[in-house]
């Protein structure tokens, strides 16, 4: 693949206080010919997210048309899951302006730096605004699946929901810092809303180096099959990078993250890390939406395919 990177899209200006810097985990469905939604998580000036929105124009994704005034989502009640952030992964147009997002919620530990488990939240009028499905996780934790059940990622076909999605039961220490592990994980489920409390692994980490994945993205081929977009956590860069997946069915993945060609950029606001990528086709174009340095410090950006 040769990609085209097109530049940072939008950062925070600080007008908002709940949206002061940052541009995590870009989001984009298209909700018009004309418009495509990018669903992004701002911080606010103690680093906690809420998410909101970029209204971006499909031809010219560079081109901003309308920015969230106010969270999608808010802070979940004290005690619960959610309470320290609200980090918006996956959201599907149901139709008749229904919309489900699915969302991380942020709980701090004690004994561990912090637990990650998946939240639903659900729009009624197009994505303008979203109203939390339960203050507990519609991924909560299980025997296998201690700490972390989230970056998920869904896709509704016919007769069920498809979620990819991120799990893992173990810390390690990396240059004495506690660091997560956890490899992607697949479930199923009727109405998006009930899932098994175990999921297939689907890549799990079978490199020394690595010890962890970020959020994977979910698209169909053009010529058939599906392809995946994920964040590699690896040891030697103590920061994220990409990688890339095909498989026939959605189950059994082949691994090809040479084949993507969408690295760091050195003096650049991704020359230490790139992440999050999440792909969208709108016409002949594949444009990937991705953040880099610091998860997403600068805003997040834009790339185009140009050759597969």
């Amino acid at each position: 693949m040769r990609w085209k990177k097109l530049g940072i899209i939008y950062k925070p200006d600080g007008t908002y206080p709940w949206a002061k810097s940052h541009g995590m985990i870009p989001t984009p469905i298209q909700i018009s010919q004309q418009v495509l939604r990018v669903f992004v998580t701002f911080c606010d000036e103690k680093g906690i997210g809420r998410p909101g929105y970029v209204d971006v124009s499909a031809s010219n994704p560079l081109n901003v048309l309308r920015v969230s005034e106010q969270p999608l989502v808010d802070l979940g009640n004290p005690g619960t899951f959610d309470e320290n952030g609200v980090l918006t992964c996956s959201v599907i147009n149901l139709g008749r302006g229904r919309m489900f997002m699915y969302y991380v919620g942020f709980e701090l530990g004690t004994k561990i730096r912090y637990r990650l488990l998946t939240g639903l939240a659900i729009s009624q009028d197009g994505g303008n605004s979203f109203r939390r499905y339960s203050p507990t996780p519609v991924l909560e934790r299980s025997a296998s699946e201690t700490y972390f059940r989230c970056g998920p990622y869904c896709l509704n076909g016919p007769q069920r929901f498809r979620l990819w999605y991120v799990a893992g039961s173990e810390w390690i220490s990396l240059d004495g810092k506690s660091m997560p592990v956890y490899d992607i994980r697949y479930v199923e489920s009727n109405d998006g809303i009930h899932w098994p409390a175990e999921g297939e692994v689907q890549i799990a980490i079978t490199k020394p180096d690595e010890h962890g994945f970020g959020r994977p993205c979910v698209i169909s081929k053009p010529s058939g099959g599906y392809r995946m977009f994920y964040s590699v956590r690896r040891r030697s860069y103590g920061a994220y990078r990409l990688g890339y997946a095909e498989s026939d069915d959605g189950h059994a993945w082949s691994r090809m993250d040479d084949l993507l060609n969408l690295d760091v950029t050195p003096g650049s606001f991704d020359s230490d890390a790139i992440m999050y990528a999440a792909p969208i086709q709108v016409g002949d174009k594949l444009y990937i939406f991705y953040n880099g340095n610091d998860f997403g410090r600068d805003g997040f950006a834009v790339a185009v395919l140009e050759e597969e």
